[in-house]
């Protein structure tokens, strides 16, 4: 098929967990084929609709949320959400003809793949955790393949469809072309005492920044510097008692070049979000990881354990955080051993190259369509 007739759409987001793999996969795409018409679906109002047109990508929305667990009016509204965003989604599909659609997870991927299906275009699916949610094991039973990150995903889709890619993760991170004394230099921070990074994801995570906030002072008083992604909901009610936030600490509500804060870190504290572990597995870093409750299946929890059988990993949960989690930081970051066994078992856990290997998948079914 000629270059100028490859037409692909990538749908989903949500979070930077399936925005980031998504634009990685279609960044790989662009480099196998300059002239690829590449088109996002994401929702309306959710970081996607301002990322992806960043990495210089076009995007179209869709008025669908997730439904809320909790009692709340706005489930009322989801199947007329659900309604409204299926024809959009055909009618996005009929004017742009693409030739595979690929599903990364989010509320958009669902309507998207369904309307794909539909309409007999071939779908593609990238499941990025250890255990799938429900909307991706009720599309694969329409997808042609199924790229996954982790072994034994046979209990929950059709084995000749899985593909073992890995998870994709951003070129600057995989590449990890900046030195660590560049990147404390752009953070300001002291090239002679260790550093902690802290993410809570892309949304930031409450529990995670009460813990910090709770424990800063003993991280100051062990002269432990702090590179701290508090999310933007957050960044204003965070509180620093009675010392000055610039000694040792540096906050921000979101870290746009995260390539240069794992350059800077000696140990990471995160959520295990799928991206977040691949992204630790392919900079080697020793983690703590503090898995969400608020997800579906407790898929988070299953990805840090994924980590922590192979002692690749630590893990503090969600509610002994505020208690322990300082404690496991000052501890960890003293004892250089157990920072290189984590490092060393972390990072044979790696899958390079997963962008490419998922780009060279979607041409091959574009090609034998």
């Amino acid at each position: 098929m000629p270059q100028s007739e490859l037409r692909i759409i990538i749908s989903g987001g949500g979070t930077g967990g399936h925005i980031f793999p998504a634009i990685a996969i279609a960044d790989a795409i662009r480099r196998r084929n300059p002239e690829a018409a590449i088109l996002f679906v994401g929702a309306l109002g959710r970081m996607e609709m301002e990322k992806v047109p960043a990495a210089g990508y076009k995007i179209e929305g869709l008025n669908i949320t997730g439904f809320k667990r909790s009692l709340s009016l706005s489930n009322l509204a989801l199947p007329f959400k659900l309604l409204q965003s299926s024809l959009k989604a055909r009618s996005i599909i009929r004017n742009f003809r693409p030739g595979v659609v690929v599903g990364v997870g989010g509320f958009a991927s669902g309507p998207t793949l369904r309307a794909a299906s539909a309409l007999g275009i071939t779908t593609i699916l990238q499941e990025q955790n250890s255990f799938p949610g429900v909307t991706n094991k009720l599309l694969s039973r329409n997808a042609v393949k199924i790229c996954v990150a982790y072994d034994g995903m046979e209990r929950f889709f059709r084995s000749e469809k899985i593909v073992v890619t890995g998870n994709p993760v951003r070129s600057e991170i995989e590449n990890k072309t900046i030195a660590r004394a560049e990147a404390l230099a752009a953070f300001r921070l002291n090239p002679d005492l260790p550093v902690v990074l802290v993410v809570g994801g892309s949304l930031g995570a409450r529990t995670i920044n009460r813990s910090i906030q709770q424990g800063i002072e003993q991280l100051v008083k062990n002269q432990i510097q702090l590179i701290w992604q508090t999310g933007k909901s957050y960044a204003e009610s965070i509180e620093f008692g009675n010392f000055d936030k610039n000694q040792l600490v540096c906050q921000q509500s979101f870290i746009s070049r995260m390539d240069y804060a794992y350059a800077a870190a000696d140990i990471v504290v995160s959520r295990a979000g799928a991206i977040a572990i691949s992204e630790l597995c392919i900079t080697g870093k020793p983690c703590i990881l503090v898995p969400s409750p608020n997800v579906a299946e407790d898929h988070q929890t299953k990805n840090a354990l994924a980590l922590v059988s192979r002692n690749a990993a630590m893990m503090v949960t969600d509610a002994e955080a505020p208690d322990s989690l300082i404690n496991n930081v000052v501890n960890l970051i003293q004892d250089k051993t157990r920072m290189k066994q984590l490092s060393d078992n972390i990072l044979a856990m790696a899958k390079p190259g997963a962008a490419d290997t998922i780009a060279g998948i979607v041409l091959d079914h574009i090609s034998h369509k």
